[in-house]
């Protein structure tokens, strides 16, 4: 028989392990292998849970942007011993905006079982928050970088809101956070609505839908601070 493939949830916000069901946390204490985007910070968050595990019994192998095809086949290998081996991302779901999307591929190949566990994410309590329309959206992770691209995209993705009656939900690296919603404000038309969803599952976490004409006269400072952004232009 072939292991099984868990993907782990873990914390949005530090700190917040109340977010994490008894399921997932029964996963991990049944799991001696883990891949991870980083090391450290995956040994520190199945510390905090305070499982009783010991942390130096584990294993972990480091999965992230740059690991090859080769290297996947090589660290997933186990699963077809009957070995269980456990997905964590940096921060939510893994698979979703996570390199681990490239192991569950390899499994789903090979016949191996995928178990995804529920936990936070922070696209999913964004767009629920938001007040957007739930039953047509789209993530788009990271927009282009260059700010001529950058407004390209998001004039894009109005027309596309509007015209599909369809959310769309984009993040940033945290430093960008107040460039991307100067840019977003003046480049979208004064109806479409901006939501802006930050430091989700923490004791400052904020959601806040406006009118770009709105946004306009706000001042908010998300520099930092991890951020989802909705732009709604629908019906």
């Amino acid at each position: 028989m072939t292991g099984k493939l868990f993907l782990i949830p873990t914390v949005i916000a530090e700190g917040q392990n109340s977010t994490i069901p008894v399921s997932v946390r029964e996963a991990i204490m049944s799991t001696q292998s883990f891949i991870v985007e980083n090391v450290r910070t995956a040994r520190r968050y199945i510390s905090s849970l305070k499982l009783g595990v010991v942390i130096e019994e584990l294993e972990f192998e480091v999965l992230d942007k740059k690991t090859n095809d080769t290297q996947v086949s090589t660290m997933l290998d186990g699963l077809l011993k009957g070995k269980n081996i456990g997905i964590l991302s940096e921060s939510g779901c893994p698979g979703v905006a996570d390199p681990g999307a490239k192991a569950v591929e390899w499994a789903h190949k090979r016949g191996v079982e995928v178990v995804p566990m529920f936990g936070p994410s922070s696209i999913l309590l964004g767009l629920m928050g938001s007040g957007f329309n739930g039953q047509k959206f789209c993530f788009h992770g990271y927009l282009p970088i260059d700010k001529k691209e950058l407004e390209k995209e998001l004039r894009r993705l109005e027309s596309e809101s509007r015209k599909l009656n369809q959310t769309q939900i984009f993040i940033e690296t945290p430093y960008r956070n107040n460039q991307m919603l100067e840019m977003l404000i003046r480049v979208s038309n004064n109806e479409t609505r901006v939501c802006v969803a930050k430091d989700l599952t923490s004791p400052d976490q904020l959601i806040k839908t406006k009118k770009v004409s709105a946004w306009k006269k706000e001042s908010i400072d998300l520099h930092k601070i991890p951020t989802v952004f909705l732009m709604y232009a629908g019906r």
